[in-house]
């Protein structure tokens, strides 16, 4: 009854979009969508009345406060979660299609390397092509389950990984060539983030030198000018 009546109070549209970043949110996600809307609404509500109710000239500040509120209720369950998730994936991504383009050198077909490599690597990336193959045995076809998974998956990298794949089965190519250059890919896209967080290195040793070692310093070089002072 009370799920019959939250139905209405949201768009379709907004419900089918919440559901969609649930989606990507993969196994950490809780709730479903509707579920997910009442508790952000609810605590928004909140939110107001606590500051409208709390604070002095509260009517100015409660809007202002539970529109930040509600955006940062986003950031937090979402963009963020789905952001990590996603970087959690790429990091994975190297090592398990590795493994998957050494299994079809072996001779099996995409389908079968598959069910091999997912049944020897553990990670999350491995749990997602998992829930494909199962998708696969009760009646759906590689293709499918494949675009199904790209909805699952936050990571650009591994959605274009598998629309290559997709697309070199059904144009016939070489699969293994295909594999090939995406795990030069995936690999020269991690020296590169390394190189990156290298660079940031001097960057968060200079707010470190500013931060502690620098007033640190002029502690010691003023210290006996300041005893004497107050001597």
């Amino acid at each position: 009854m009370v799920r019959h009546f939250t139905e209405k109070i949201y768009f379709e549209k907004d419900i089918k979009k919440v559901q969609a970043k649930l989606l990507l949110l993969g196994e950490s996600a809780k709730y479903d969508a509707l579920t997910y809307m009442n508790i952000r609404f609810l605590t928004t509500f909140c939110v107001f009345c606590i500051i409208l109710y709390t604070i002095k000239s509260g009517y100015l500040f409660a809007p202002l406060f539970t529109i930040i509120y509600y955006y940062l209720f986003d950031y937090i369950t979402f963009t963020r979660q789905i952001k990590i998730r996603a970087n959690k994936l790429d990091r994975e991504a190297l090592t398990f299609f590795e493994i998957l383009t050494l299994t079809l050198e072996s001779g099996k077909n995409l389908e079968g390397a598959l069910e091999t490599t997912v049944f020897n690597v553990d990670s999350e990336i491995s749990s997602e092509f998992k829930r494909t193959l199962f998708e696969i045995k009760f009646g759906k076809s590689l293709m499918e389950a494949l675009e199904d998974m790209k909805k699952r998956i936050p990571s650009e990298t591994i959605n274009n990984i598998i629309l290559n794949i997709t697309q070199t089965s059904v144009f016939g190519n070489s699969i293994i060539e295909t594999m090939y250059h995406q795990i030069d890919f995936l690999r020269d896209k991690q020296l590169l983030a390394i190189k990156g967080e290298m660079a940031k290195i001097p960057n968060k040793v200079s707010i470190v030198s500013v931060l502690f070692i620098v007033p640190l310093i002029l502690l010691l070089i003023l210290g006996p000018f300041i005893i004497q002072i107050l001597v």
